[in-house]
């Protein structure tokens, strides 16, 4: 199989070289992002690997034509995937899957680092003011947990959590029996009254865009803490921000953030952000943000490689594909 990898990074080459040499694959890299500009490069080829570009039905159509017939993103979500213009086109469309640990952890992490106001601390520390005003942190054990989203990532944070003390709330539109030694099924409404603290595990949808909004954030307790390791687009900003400011929202810790393509993964320091929103939530002392870096692990970085030139492989062979959805 002829495979073409478009936007790789560096910490990725290795491990598309030992899977190219493991599946038999005769493999092109490119560390440009695919576009109408180096769609050819794509010809002769049935599949190409790629990560979080936006792929429009025109872009699509130009690679369909180019004889592209299957497009791997190197990335669990693909809202920035036009699925439906794919269906019209003609274009199957895979994701990959990766070790839960990495964003489970880094869950966890973000969890702690709220409760214990460590971002205030540590820009304290920083300037040598190690007074104690202002810093005082909670103890999960005393906290009711609301997880929403009960998939391997999901079930996995309320396991960790469980060895906290926590109670733990969850919903899910399916609710898993192993979870249920862990934490209790309520409805989503219960969830946001009785939530101390809420972590959200769930893609990124048209049902559950904006699932925090004003309306929402009425119904949950006075200084509740929100994470998100999960799709941006589960929050309205706007409505976050007055919350954050309102004193609603205690804490907050936020791995994505609504518009982030184009920012992310780039060093753009002394630029302008084009996100004004981003930089009203990096100046406020209790909400944490990072760059979309949950997933990234070692063993998380290998997955998705692996994964998607399996993928291809699977699609050009016609065998069942775990990680195809169109």
């Amino acid at each position: 199989m002829k495979l073409i990898a478009y936007n790789y990074r560096s910490d990725e080459l290795g491990y598309f070289k030992k899977f190219a040499a493991k599946y038999g694959v005769e493999l092109t890299l490119k560390k440009e992002s695919p576009s109408a500009e180096n769609v050819d490069d794509a010809r002769g080829r049935t599949c190409m690997s790629m990560i979080t570009t936006p792929m429009t039905e025109e872009l699509m159509r130009k690679f369909y034509d180019a004889g592209i017939r299957f497009v791997s993103t190197r990335s669990i979500g693909y809202d920035h995937i036009d699925v439906k213009a794919a269906k019209k086109i003609g274009m199957h469309i895979g994701n990959v899957s990766y070790t839960p640990n990495s964003v489970a952890d880094y869950t966890v992490m973000l969890i702690l680092m709220a409760t214990r106001r460590m971002k205030a601390i540590a820009r304290r520390s920083a300037a040598q003011d190690f007074s104690l005003s202002g810093v005082q942190g909670v103890e999960l054990h005393n906290l009711t947990v609301g997880v929403i989203g009960t998939g391997r990532i999901g079930r996995l944070v309320a396991k960790r959590l469980s060895a906290f003390g926590c109670r733990l709330v969850a919903y899910d539109l399916y609710e898993n029996e192993e979870l249920k030694q862990y934490a209790e099924y309520v409805p989503l409404k219960r969830l946001f009254a009785e939530s101390d603290l809420i972590t959200m595990h769930m893609p990124a949808t048209r049902d559950n865009y904006h699932l925090i909004n004003r309306e929402t954030l009425a119904g949950m307790k006075d200084g509740v803490f929100l994470i998100n390791t999960a799709r941006g687009s589960l929050i309205d900003t706007g409505a976050f921000l007055d919350a954050v400011e309102s004193g609603k929202i205690g804490g907050a810790a936020l791995d994505v953030v609504e518009k982030e393509t184009g920012l992310y993964y780039n060093n753009l320091k002394c630029e302008v952000l084009r996100n004004r929103d981003l930089a009203v939530l990096k100046s406020y002392p209790n909400v944490i943000v990072t760059p979309h870096t949950a997933f990234y692990t070692d063993q998380a970085v290998s997955d998705m490689v692996e994964h998607s030139v399996e993928s291809c492989l699977l699609f050009t062979q016609g065998k069942e594909n775990p990680w195809q959805i169109v």
